[in-house]
């Protein structure tokens, strides 16, 4: 998924010149935009699934050996016989992960701009293995924010999703808050961080025809707003003489 983001944002833009020397590159996507992505993605390719985060050790596996003892009757020296027995059962696979889905219950996966924010209702399935009770299937929605950052030592711009809520279904309240408390560690952990754009990636080389030289491209400044449901990138140019 991360590759696609990347590659959404270098697309189709609009050049607005400042001056002579400088020009403004516009990137703008509305939800459609993104609707029509997801649907690509969730029709072309397998669903993004990755391990649960397990950091509890009250939800590891239980051990599948399990040992039991059992009481017969006196022996004739009036001594009770003890017998220790081991069960041994093959547990059931339990991959213990989280998929994203495109739509659960009737929500759907989707990039929502509110308030000068962006909003990812994120729709998940998934299993996990609490301890003597077996695998257990859920599904639910996650409610997200992605925040929008320029890393300036690496030249990126980066999102990051930051998990709001959880609401999990198909458990039966076994461990809902546990796994709720997982379910987010693991989207943190898995997703973040979305790369967007590398600057290193944007600068351009445009013959002159006729002139004898190659005017260069090169981007200076990455901000981003967003405006009436729509996101705005917007990519400052300076321009010089290719050596």
């Amino acid at each position: 998924m991360k590759k696609f983001l990347s590659l959404v944002f270098s697309v189709l833009f609009f050049v607005s010149l400042a001056n002579a020397q400088t020009a403004e590159v516009t990137v703008s996507l509305n939800e459609q935009f993104f609707e029509t992505l997801l649907d690509a993605i969730f029709k072309n390719f397998n669903a993004p699934e990755f391990p649960l985060a397990q950091k509890d050790s009250n939800f590891q596996t239980s051990n599948p050996n399990i040992a039991f003892t059992t009481f017969n009757s006196l022996n004739q020296a009036g001594v009770l016989n003890v017998k220790s027995e081991v069960l041994n059962s093959e547990p059931k696979i339990c991959n213990q992960t989280i998929r994203l889905l495109r739509e659960s219950s009737g929500v759907k996966t989707a990039i929502r701009f509110r308030d000068g924010k962006i909003y990812a209702p994120i729709a998940f399935s998934g299993s996990y293995n609490p301890p003597l009770i077996g695998c257990l299937d859920f599904a639910g929605l996650a409610e997200t924010n992605i925040e929008i950052e320029y890393d300036a030592q690496n030249q990126k711009l980066l999102g990051r999703v930051r998990v709001l809520n959880v609401q999990l279904n198909g458990t039966g309240g076994v461990g809902s808050r546990l796994l709720s408390k997982i379910v987010q560690n693991s989207i943190d952990k898995k997703i973040n961080p979305i790369e967007i754009l590398q600057t290193n990636k944007l600068s351009f080389v445009v013959p002159m025809q006729n002139s004898g030289g190659s005017l260069k491209m090169n981007p200076t400044v990455i901000r981003h707003e967003i405006t009436n449901g729509v996101l705005n990138i917007h990519i400052s140019y300076q321009f010089s003489k290719a050596n």
